[in-house]
């Protein structure tokens, strides 16, 4: 199997590097290689590779700067996706894409399924939505990939963050009332992993399988909830904290605003994927405390 890998060196890709690996011959590109602000780019390096799977995981990701530049987000993650999936369908492949919990608004009292029809309060959000709209107008064979709160060891997310502010303060105020499903990249990129292989040894499956899912870890919990568990954990790991646990505070949305608005509830319903794939998804919890241990143990050595 012949992969090209865009974004390889985000989150989401450095994890898909080494979790596609035994599937392959892998092609990664950075935005050197491969500028998904630069359509003329993305077509010449598909062209030139011919892979049988494209995954990519390129995106603009900046949810608050979005709302200033709308048409960078929008040409980011919906023009050029498109682009890339006419070419994908031209060359009879497969495309990965990943999205995200932000195309619905969060208004819904219950966890959102792939049939919920979509809602974005922000711009990114819109901008992914479309995004998975161009990857349906073209007609190719794909898997968009729904997901939530993602973090890993590298790169800069809210695990990361709150070590930081956590060193730094003595005291922490979370958002309590927006819950959701931390996820971590290593997750995400060892499904794909997985769900590619069986694509590929399962005719069968590879001709229903074409479509929408949403992949996060199980169970849910609020961004305070969240940060609260990084520190106990960082604490019980021997990490030098200002802050514990008990000093993470609540606070409520409205007394953190900021320029994009984010759903109060992203939790997304995962039994389309795991009933049609076979896999069990851990709890969050899990990946949240084997990245802490990481980070900590980093810092130590």
């Amino acid at each position: 199997m012949k992969i090209l890998l865009l974004g390889a060196n985000g989150q989401v890709g450095w994890e898909l590097q080494r979790a596609l690996a035994p599937l392959g011959e892998i092609h990664c590109c950075t935005r050197l290689e491969a500028d998904m602000a630069c359509p003329a780019a993305v077509r010449k390096v598909v062209r030139e590779i011919a892979p049988q799977v494209v995954v990519n995981a390129a995106a603009y990701t900046a949810v608050d700067r979005a709302e200033t530049e709308p048409e960078r987000a929008m040409l980011i993650n919906a023009e050029t996706v498109g682009e890339l999936a006419a070419e994908v369908r031209r060359l009879h492949g497969w495309l990965v894409h990943y999205s995200t919990d932000y195309v619905f608004d969060g208004s819904k009292p219950g966890y959102y399924t792939e049939e919920d029809l979509p809602a974005p309060g922000n711009v990114y959000g819109r901008s992914k939505l479309a995004g998975e709209q161009a990857i349906e107008g073209a007609g190719c064979r794909h898997l968009t990939l729904r997901t939530s709160w993602v973090f890993a060891a590298r790169g800069g997310n809210f695990v990361r963050t709150i070590l930081r502010l956590a060193r730094e303060r003595e005291q922490l105020r979370v958002i309590a009332d927006q819950v959701g499903a931390p996820t971590s990249a290593e997750l995400i990129a060892d499904v794909t992993a997985l769900a590619l292989y069986r694509l590929a040894n399962d005719k069968d499956l590879a001709d229903r399988a074409s479509g929408t899912y949403h992949l996060v870890a199980s169970g849910e919990t609020s961004w305070h909830g969240y940060a609260r568990l990084v520190v106990a954990e960082a604490q019980r790991h021997g990490a030098e904290l200002k802050t514990t646990p008990e000093r993470v505070l609540p606070i409520s949305t409205t007394e953190y605003p900021l320029p994009a608005s984010r759903p109060a509830n992203s939790r997304l319903d995962t039994q389309k994927l795991r009933n049609l794939f076979g896999v069990t998804l851990p709890p969050w919890q899990t990946q949240v405390k084997r990245v802490v241990s990481e980070l900590v143990w980093r810092e130590k050595t």
